[in-house]
């Protein structure tokens, strides 16, 4: 059995502003490890319930974020940017590099919904995100791509509002809250030691659910996007098949969320450079 753990910042233990995450702050660093001990608790469940093999791929801003010194020494992590499916990259692989199942460790909710430091790719920038006139966070999103390729979720952790979101889209999954959401910047925390032994024992028992199933086609896909300026809504049609359909909001049909995801993030990638310091 081999598990897939995508692995993001936000949604960690003790993690509830933005100096928490973004590289080379020193609350970045202080919050490093106890990201790294959320994601190593789910490496540690994972091989408790019976995997032979967990690859962590990372998922944060500059994909550089855990301490590989720290992680189970049974372990791989793929760190680094620049990834064909970014958050989920190695889903798409079969033979002997097939996975079984995938964990969507340290998670959050979407752009425009209540949560911790909520967002979807772009920190700011974009306000909403649909697929096909569902609001859409970056767990639904890639839960629409590992489909494709008969990998279920099996395991999310983030906070309490993450855990309520991804009852839509992994309703089978174990679910992992540590912390309860105030504010997008206040948490109520668990301590690293608690969310710690949670998040392993809940892996262990999502260990039984990474069965492989028959791929899902659920294209076609249209996806929707709100930016905070309409300059956004502009640079964005650069991307063929692109198109603005009111001030701040543009759109984009995809036949399969492979293809919707590539889109999406060259949409993402467009748009961030078409930000200007203090005006966005």
């Amino acid at each position: 059995m081999k598990i897939l753990i995508s692995a993001d910042m936000e949604g960690a233990t003790g993690v509830t502003w933005p100096a928490d995450v973004l590289p080379g702050t020193p609350q970045w660093e202080r919050c490093r490890a106890m990201f790294t001990s959320d994601v190593n608790a789910a490496v540690l469940g994972f091989f408790d319930g019976g995997a032979d093999e967990v690859l962590i791929n990372e998922a944060h801003w500059s994909m550089r974020n855990l301490l590989l010194e720290q992680l189970d020494e049974r372990a791989e992590m793929l760190t680094g940017r620049h990834k064909s499916l970014s958050m989920v990259e190695g889903v798409q692989h079969g033979g002997d590099q097939a996975v079984d199942g995938i964990a969507f460790i340290g998670y959050h909710t979407g752009a425009g919904a209540e949560g911790v430091l909520a967002h979807t790719y772009l920190a700011n920038s974009i306000t909403g995100v649909w697929v096909n006139g569902e609001r859409a966070s970056e767990g639904l999103l890639n839960s629409h791509v590992v489909a494709e390729f008969g990998v279920p979720v099996v395991l999310v952790t983030g906070d309490d509002l993450t855990c309520e979101d991804a009852l839509g889209y992994a309703p089978g999954a174990l679910k992992v809250a540590v912390k309860d959401h105030v504010s997008r910047y206040a948490a109520v925390c668990r301590t690293p030691t608690r969310t710690a032994a949670d998040i392993r024992a809940a892996a262990k028992e999502a260990a039984g659910l990474a069965v492989r199933h028959e791929p899902v086609r659920g294209g076609p896909f249209t996806v929707q996007l709100e930016f905070d300026a309409e300059h956004l809504a502009m640079a964005a049609t650069v991307v063929p098949g692109v198109e603005r359909y009111a001030e701040r909001k543009v759109s984009y049909t995809s036949e399969t969320m492979y293809e919707g995801i590539r889109t999406f993030k060259a949409v993402t990638t467009i748009v961030s450079a078409a930000v200007e310091e203090q005006y966005g």
